[in-house]
């Protein structure tokens, strides 16, 4: 039985491609491509045969689907791409915030005490997170030089990052790929 799809069927066909390609997102760009395409074209061939509604019927859970392509691709779960945004934007704000809390803290603190303080003023770092600061006033306006991130709290970041998203999945997939071996 060959049936003609209408707009409604093509338009099933596409969200089930689509709700797959989004339950694909740890995968690679090209990777998920290559998969939407593939489920397009046997989705609309069996819908030509069978009926879109068996063809649907007959794929099966699409979350199921999408794991069963992760563990082929990476052999397992994959990376988790969101989850390592999640933990270094926020780590990042939050430690800038600091950064920039201390430093108005301090020159707030000192305008207070005096409101036409004059000289040049330090503020000390913190041990392996921060820099010295030093601050210049002139008339009870300041301006401040430092008072920066040390390289040890972006390597804290980067290493939680790894963590969170357990980046080391990736490494199988590059090596099957630099080795030119086929990754499903």
């Amino acid at each position: 039985m060959t049936e003609t799809l209408n707009w409604t069927d093509r338009m099933r066909v596409e969200r089930a491609v689509w709700t797959l390609d989004t339950y694909l997102q740890n995968l690679p760009r090209k990777s998920r491509v290559a998969k939407r395409r593939e489920l397009r074209v046997n989705l609309l061939a069996a819908s030509a045969d069978v009926g879109t509604n068996e063809a649907l019927r007959r794929l099966g859970s699409l979350r199921t689907l999408a794991a069963e392509y992760v563990v082929a691709e990476y052999g397992g779960p994959g990376p988790f791409w969101f989850a390592a945004m999640c933990v270094m934007l926020p780590a990042f704000a939050f430690m800038f915030w600091v950064s920039n809390a201390r430093i108005d803290a301090f020159r707030s603190g000192a305008i207070a005490a005096s409101p036409h303080l004059t000289g040049v003023y330090h503020l000390t770092g913190i041990a392996y997170v921060f820099t010295n600061a030093t601050f210049t006033f002139v008339n009870g306006k300041g301006t401040e030089v430092n008072g920066t991130l040390l390289p040890l709290v972006y390597v804290f970041v980067v290493a939680l990052t790894v963590l969170a998203g357990r980046f080391w999945r990736v490494i199988p997939v590059l090596r099957r790929r630099a080795l030119g071996l086929s990754d499903g």
